[in-house]
């Protein structure tokens, strides 16, 4: 004996209810962004600016050196040549912290004429504090 099922038929004003249900709900999670008021770009253009610049130390450039903006994540690291563009336009007053390992870390402040850097590492004296202990809780069992 074959037994068949059926399926009600679904009318088409419920497809279009579930579709129209479906969009608003997308709709209502959207994020919504407001807009921001824009400043003249003459006026842009005066007090924010791309700032380039080349790191180095007495043996020439460094690469990888990191140029963070102080007080923010922004920042960039240079290239083989110790070429670095910061990523984000700078104002007057800004702070880039200019930064490598074994190096003492520089505080550039960017001035009413700056577009280019050009600063120089020192290296940074690392001291180590108290002895080496040799003192072991334990022997070796091993003999030679």
């Amino acid at each position: 004996m074959k037994t068949q099922l059926k399926f009600p038929k679904k009318s088409a004003l419920s497809t279009i209810g579930y579709v129209a249900v479906l969009m608003i709900t997308t709709l209502m999670f959207n994020p919504v962004y407001g807009q921001s008021e824009k400043t003249p770009s003459t006026e842009v253009a005066q007090n924010e600016r791309t700032i380039k610049g080349i790191i180095s130390n007495e043996e020439g450039p460094l690469e990888t050196a990191s140029i963070t903006l102080k007080g923010s994540k922004i920042g960039t690291v240079s290239n083989s040549k110790g070429e670095f563009t910061f990523p984000k336009s700078l104002k007057t007053g800004d702070v880039l912290l200019i930064s490598y390992l074994g190096y003492d870390t520089i505080e550039v402040k960017i001035k009413d004429d700056t577009t280019f850097i050009k600063p120089m590492l020192t290296e940074d004296l690392i001291e180590f504090v108290g002895a080496l202990n040799t003192d072991k809780p334990y022997k070796s069992k091993r003999s030679n």
